[in-house]
């Protein structure tokens, strides 16, 4: 029963940090160009008191053996880099990429890190960045008397200034995509790390060798299905439930067991 009782208790710690992933993608529902995650399980050791194959008597093999597993844990929590939808702003500095491939953005700290969240911005200077303040790279800079900003999806930056005719090109989009995009670290902030298990980062145009392209005046939301998340939230939540029921269950057993009497 001892065995019973802390097996359940792994399927309740599991479970818990299950519905702390879903709580966390309900959150940001509404985060641009937030990717959801989901955890993975699997089980854990197992007791062997009888193994397959072994020999009962002459002549005579034991066809299944006897294993007892001791409950389960998280083995990994994915993010899933599945697109989300694209939502209509207007705005000239919103962005959503189609596609493959992630902005760069450069950090106070000289790193470079990458976000699908393309809502720019400028600052005092004229440079644009993300909402947090970290300029895009390469640096784009935009002159103070332009009138409009014109983005292609190939990444193209012009603008019209004041008093002239024909716009000016003042810099270029790149963007980068890994081989494993699962393998990114999740930094907050809408912003993702390198890791040795995403790969290094490979560059390219917009719209070029499998990079998606850009949208002007677009936003990418967040890939969060409202439905899937409540329905697996209330599938984690009987799990749950069921796993403190066989807690009870093999509490009571040892109550029996300790009140037996001769």
């Amino acid at each position: 029963m001892i065995r019973a009782l802390w097996t359940a208790a792994t399927g309740m710690e599991a479970q818990q940090l299950n519905m702390d992933v879903i709580a966390n993608n309900l959150a940001n529902v509404n985060s641009t160009g937030f990717k959801k995650s989901r955890a993975d399980f699997q089980d854990i050791l197992y007791q062997t008191t009888k193994s397959a194959g072994t020999t009962a008597s002459p002549g005579v093999e034991v066809p299944t053996g006897v294993q007892v597993g001791l409950g389960s844990r998280v083995a990994a929590v994915q993010k899933v880099f599945t697109g989300g939808d694209i939502h209509q702003t207007s705005n000239e500095l919103d962005l959503a990429i189609e596609g493959q491939g992630f902005f760069q953005v450069s950090t106070p700290d000289g790193l470079q890190n990458y976000t699908r969240a393309g809502a720019l911005k400028r600052d005092s200077t004229g440079r644009l960045v993300t909402s947090s303040g970290n300029p895009i790279f390469p640096e784009i800079v935009v002159p103070p008397n332009a009138r409009t900003i014109s983005i292609s999806p190939a990444g193209v930056v012009e603008v019209m200034l004041d008093g002239e005719a024909t716009p000016t090109e003042v810099g270029t989009f790149e963007l980068v995509r890994f081989s494993n995009p699962a393998g990114l670290n999740s930094l907050g902030s809408n912003l993702f790390g390198e890791t040795p298990a995403s790969g290094s980062p490979e560059t390219g145009t917009p719209g070029e060798s499998g990079f998606g392209t850009i949208s002007q005046g677009f936003l990418e939301g967040s890939n969060v299905n409202i439905m899937e998340e409540m329905v697996a939230m209330i599938a984690g939540q009987r799990a749950y439930e069921i796993n403190s029921k066989a807690i009870q269950t093999a509490d009571e057993m040892l109550q029996m067991t300790n009140g037996l009497v001769r």
